[in-house]
């Protein structure tokens, strides 16, 4: 695909640019972290990107934030609305408290405690649905129409896409990679890393790491076209995707690589890893792409490896449970 194809993908790196400014003074710009240990077990030189210390605890506030400040201010006045497993659930409440509106928020009954308590504390309603038998795309789309909100989708949004990609103009501003591993869930993170990725940093390998019992991305870029899976039970509620974004897709077709999945068994020892060696809490989704470093699902020997921590939304009770 051509510029013109890159022309009819959603967002490009100048859209990014404008998130970071938006963000700026107002999203953390997390730090890169280094383990000596990591380096040793797995032969390359990594860079975690600790998004775990983000406001709100992870990479969503970028795009939540972006997304509302970009927002007509008449439109966004009279409230927002969002569905979500927990992250973005806590960024759209805290980014429209920082704006000064109302979000109202339909989450999964089995979403963490922690991440609703968070979405709460924020100022938030929360409406709860069963993530395995609602549309929650049509839940929202009725909430949204019913209340006059405007809804802010967790991925499939150029502005949330945009203000995602963020992550990996900090993490390309400070340093390069050959290989950069970033979780996924509806493709809104990668999109916008893999646009910063492809125009500033043409042989970085973008690879996207998902949870076994969801892998949506892996099928789908086998395929050569979205599929959708069934998605089974998972530690990684964060990345509990049947199918890749309608917007995120072409931009992930068109500039990533290739998908892994990683087991839970896997995310659980990266999380110990973390928390043992780095000194870092971290929740399931948040861990997936160490997982894949980690258990030799990608193996990159003498390669300098950019590593993703999306997240570490995870209460100390949930996090004792996992570590057994």
């Amino acid at each position: 695909m051509g510029p013109a194809g890159d022309a009819a993908l959603a967002i490009a790196l100048d859209d990014v640019r404008a998130a970071a400014q938006r963000l700026r003074g107002v999203a953390h710009r997390t730090p890169l972290l280094r383990s000596r240990t990591l380096d040793a077990l797995t032969g390359a030189s990594v860079q975690l990107k600790a998004e775990n210390l983000q406001r709100g605890g992870a990479f969503k506030f970028r795009g939540a934030y972006n997304a509302l400040t970009a927002m007509n201010a008449e439109v966004r006045a009279r409230g927002v609305c969002a569905v979500s497993s927990g992250n973005h659930a806590g960024a759209v409440a805290l980014a429209a408290r920082l704006h000064g509106t109302r979000a109202v928020i339909l989450m999964p009954a089995d979403a963490p405690v922690l991440k609703r308590a968070a979405t709460v504390g924020y100022g938030a309603e929360v409406i709860t649905f069963d993530r395995y038998r609602d549309d929650r795309e049509a839940l929202a789309r009725e909430l949204a129409a019913a209340r006059g909100l405007t809804l802010v989708h967790p991925y499939d949004n150029p502005l949330v896409m945009a203000g995602q990609g963020t992550v990996a103009l900090e993490l390309l501003q400070e340093t390069a990679v050959d290989v950069l591993l970033v979780p996924v869930g509806g493709g809104g993170l990668i999109s916008g890393v893999a646009t910063v990725a492809a125009a500033l940093s043409a042989a970085t390998d973008v690879i996207g790491v998902e949870p076994e019992a969801s892998d949506d991305l892996v099928r789908s870029l086998r395929a050569g076209e979205r599929v959708r899976v069934t998605v089974g039970p998972t530690i990684a509620d964060g990345q509990q995707t049947p199918i890749p974004g309608a917007l995120t897709w072409p931009v992930i077709a068109r500039r990533v690589s290739r998908a892994v999945t990683v087991s839970d068994a896997q995310i659980r020892e990266a999380m110990r890893f973390a928390f043992e060696r780095a000194k870092l809490v971290l929740e399931p989704s948040g861990a997936s792409a160490l997982a894949a470093l980690l258990a030799g699902v990608v193996s990159v020997p003498g390669a300098r490896v950019g590593v993703i921590l999306s997240g570490g939304n995870i209460g100390a009770a949930g996090f004792s449970t996992l570590m057994g």
